[in-house]
């Protein structure tokens, strides 16, 4: 039996929330991680790192790529392999595209590989979900696509179908509708962003956003604008983050003013997310740029598409 002498993972980044769907949908996009992991005869876990922001990378065992892989091994009841590891940054660090999810992802997904697949990958994701603690980047970084996930029904029986901790669906998503993404050159915490949010919400905002995400989930199916326009809306965190992102009203403003139907924090942020068409999408990525500029802050904006085929592998046998 041949065995896996290496693996290359490749991982999308991914935009969480889209307004009011906050920790339960998120979207893969067309930038990416690639994550290789070679086999090694003994030793201390050898790791380099290319690509943009390499030098933020820690390289030893607090890795978090490497603590996913370790984790998926304990998971299994296996001690794991020595391995030397290869990272290519093509997601900004900290910026509320996923980078952390693609480690996750990807650290689990090599494990994986390596072990000879003991984990289906409805396993794979539920145990990224328990890593990362929420599913809105992790599933879509995994499966691709446009993903929403809810917690699955507690104690029912097993005669009715396999357990599942999670249900997940495909959100079909227009491919007339265009993502763009502003990304500022400076970072925001994770942490940082969840300690600006309320312990608790107001019954009319909970309904607010309930109805908001069904008109968003038909709004990105359907691409009807007026519905997008008014379900990008949002009260449960985005009131409170957008403080934190020098320069958001007025990058807002400028989106919507050359054509985008809305603009929403790309996850925690401070990276900013408009949704808009073909006909407009570089209007509102030249608007997005000066306004920043405006606010003395440079930003990279760039229209994507979405990721439709999640992590991606080639294996190497020995």
């Amino acid at each position: 039996m041949s065995v896996i002498y290496s693996v290359s993972i490749t991982v999308p980044a991914t935009t969480a929330n889209l307004g009011p769907g906050f920790d339960c949908i998120g979207t893969a996009l067309t930038l990416y991680n690639e994550f290789k992991f070679t086999r090694t005869e003994q030793g201390a876990v050898k790791m380099t790192v290319t690509g943009a922001e390499a030098e933020k990378v820690v390289t030893d065992e607090s890795n978090l790529l490497y603590q996913a892989f370790v984790k998926f091994y304990q998971h299994i009841e296996q001690t794991p392999p020595p391995v030397e590891i290869d990272i290519h940054l093509g997601v900004p660090l900290a910026r509320g595209l996923g980078s952390s999810a693609t480690a996750i992802v990807g650290g689990l997904v090599g494990a994986n590989l390596l072990a000879g697949e003991p984990l289906s990958q409805l396993q794979v994701m539920e145990l990224a979900i328990a890593l990362e603690g929420h599913p809105d980047n992790v599933v879509p970084a995994l499966l691709g696509g446009c993903r929403l996930a809810a917690t699955g029904v507690r104690n029912e029986p097993q005669r009715h179908r396999e357990h599942r901790d999670w249900e997940v669906c495909e959100v079909p998503w227009c491919e007339e509708i265009v993502p763009v993404v502003g990304i500022p050159d400076f970072e925001l915490s994770t942490k940082e962003a969840r300690q600006v949010l309320p312990s608790e919400v107001s019954r009319a905002d909970a309904i607010f956003n309930a109805a908001h995400l069904g008109l968003l989930l038909r709004g990105l199916e359907t691409g009807r604008g007026d519905w997008l326009r008014a379900a990008l809306q949002d009260r449960l965190h985005q009131p409170y983050r957008k403080a934190l992102i020098r320069g958001y009203d007025a990058v807002h403003s400028a989106a919507v003013g050359a054509g985008a139907y809305g603009m929403v924090i790309s996850g925690a942020g401070p990276t900013l997310l408009a949704l808009t068409d073909n006909a407009h999408c570089e209007a509102v990525a030249e608007a997005m740029i000066a306004a920043w500029m405006e606010e003395g802050i440079k930003a990279e904006v760039r229209s994507l598409c979405v990721d439709t085929q999640g992590a991606k592998s080639i294996q190497n046998l020995e």
